[in-house]
């Protein structure tokens, strides 16, 4: 990149560099064995240094002033908002997902505007705030509101910004490069420590003074200009301002590939090249796609969703959307959760016992394993059935029904203890266990294992319902 200098690569951090600085008690309150196991999971982004109680006495402020430096990640994070609704963005160690962990999964606000008649406006907020959906197990949502000075009337948005603040506590962003309508807005949120949407070029000085008066999180905003955002970057930490968020500009048709290649620039610059001046949180606006000549909205949504699930791959660390629709936010979600899920930890379930109806002691016994995917499904597919039963529930290390039994998480061993371990025996009187269709070559050594008969299910559980129909209660053996 033009005007940064190359750098070596950052020094990795070893278990022995955050060890050194730790009380080494081995007091065990972290819940782990040792210091060096903590250390070790600190390390992996398995734990932070707040997990460790005895770094918050004084005597080991200096080391843990030391270790909030060392473990300090490339890309900063900042906070936006309070209370239990704050949301964290940036504090990125790696480039790509597969070297590491992401932190911090990208937020996504939704717009409301100041011209919005007030029964229009509280309709909305409520839309936003109860947008929710449940996939393999987790609850998804959007998690911020973006109130936008469109009447350009300092009193018009301080209204609309104090009417969405009465009905949310969703962290807020205030939109707006007027430094009086942002004073006029923020007097109302003073407190809840809102996002401050730009200082640009011309406007620096006095949003940077609000932010600081304020003490709330600033953006530094210069569409397709890397060297502008750089030097307004600088300039502002130079003023004082320490929470800032960049925003390299987002622009549809022509200039989409320019704005994935200045948000991938401007990320390798902080980890290729080791500049710090752009090692701050990135904020994507795909709603920058309602402001073309397009006039369908159905053609406008569509671009809002592809330019926002890009910007997640790439590298946004915080997204502002317009649309509501949830073929728009839905895709947005999942691959959010997706990239966002540690790729060294599967998604599981506890293991146990799951009862669904009201089964007797007649009713069938299912087993499967923990992967929350596997899981969910077949769960889902139960009760769309309206099946009584009792489902043992594996612990596989959260991976699927085929990976397990050729990886030999699932056997007939494993299925046998967890016969005996939950006392199936105790809850029905037959002796028949339904195994997913993906396991029945162990369905003689479970048998043997067990003492249980085995009937071999359908490889997919959408097929559960048919077997039961046709083959339950089984015929003596």
């Amino acid at each position: 990149m033009p005007g940064i200098e190359p750098k070596k690569t950052i020094k990795e951090i070893s278990p022995i560099d955050v060890y050194k600085l730790l009380p080494k008690t081995n007091c065990r309150e972290c819940g782990e064995a040792n210091c060096m196991a903590f250390a070790t999971r600190v390390v992996n982004g398995e734990l932070s240094i707040e997990n460790c109680p005895p770094l918050a006495n004084e005597e080991y402020r200096s080391s843990y002033e030391k270790l909030l430096h060392l473990m300090a990640p490339p890309v900063r994070m900042v906070v936006v908002g309070t209370g239990d609704h704050a949301i964290r963005i940036g504090g990125k160690y790696v480039l790509f997902r597969h070297d590491f962990t992401y932190h911090n999964p990208t937020p996504i606000a939704i717009d409301v505007t100041d011209d919005l008649p007030e029964e229009e406006r509280a309709a909305r907020v409520k839309l936003i705030c109860e947008f929710s959906y449940n996939y393999i197990g987790r609850d998804l949502h959007v998690d911020a509101i973006a109130v936008r000075s469109t009447q350009h009337d300092p009193t018009a948005f301080a209204s609309a910004v104090n009417a969405v603040a009465n009905k949310t506590d969703l962290p807020l962003i205030l939109c707006t490069y007027d430094p009086v309508i942002m004073a006029a807005g923020i007097a109302h949120v003073k407190d809840r420590r809102p996002l401050l949407y730009a200082a640009t070029r011309d406007n620096w000085k006095e949003m940077a003074e609000l932010a600081i008066l304020y003490n709330c999180p600033l953006v530094v905003s210069a569409p397709q200009d890397i060297s502008l955002l750089r030097s307004l970057t600088k300039t502002l930490v130079d003023y004082g301002v320490s929470d800032l968020v960049l925003d390299p500009g987002t622009a549809m048709e022509p200039n989409l590939a320019t704005t994935i290649h200045n948000f991938s620039q401007v990320r390798r610059a902080v980890f290729q090249e080791h500049d710090e001046l752009l090692g701050f949180p990135l904020l994507g606006t795909p709603i920058t796609a309602w402001f073309s000549q397009e006039i369908s909205p159905n053609v406008l949504q569509w671009k809002e969703a592809c330019m926002a699930s890009m910007l997640i791959s790439r590298y946004a660390d915080l997204l502002i959307l317009h649309s509501l629709e949830g073929w728009v936010l839905l895709p947005q979600l999942i691959w959010r959760f997706n990239i966002y899920t540690d790729p060294r930890k599967p998604v599981s379930v506890d293991s146990g016992v799951r009862i669904f109806g009201s089964p007797t002691r007649t009713s069938p016994v299912l087993i499967t394993t923990n992967y929350a995917l596997t899981y969910f499904t077949v769960e889902s597919d139960i009760k769309s059935a309206n099946i009584d039963c009792y489902l043992i529930v594996v612990d596989t290390g959260g991976i699927s029904v085929e990976s397990a039994v050729a990886g030999r998480y699932l056997t007939a061993e494993s299925m046998a203890h967890a016969l005996r371990d939950y006392n199936i025996a105790d809850m029905v009187d037959h002796r028949y266990l339904i195994v997913p269709g993906l396991a029945a070559r162990l369905s003689g050594d479970t048998e043997e294992a067990s003492g249980w008969h085995v009937i071999v299910g359908p490889k997919d559980s959408s097929g559960i319902a048919g077997l039961l129909k046709a083959r339950w209660p089984p015929k003596e053996q």
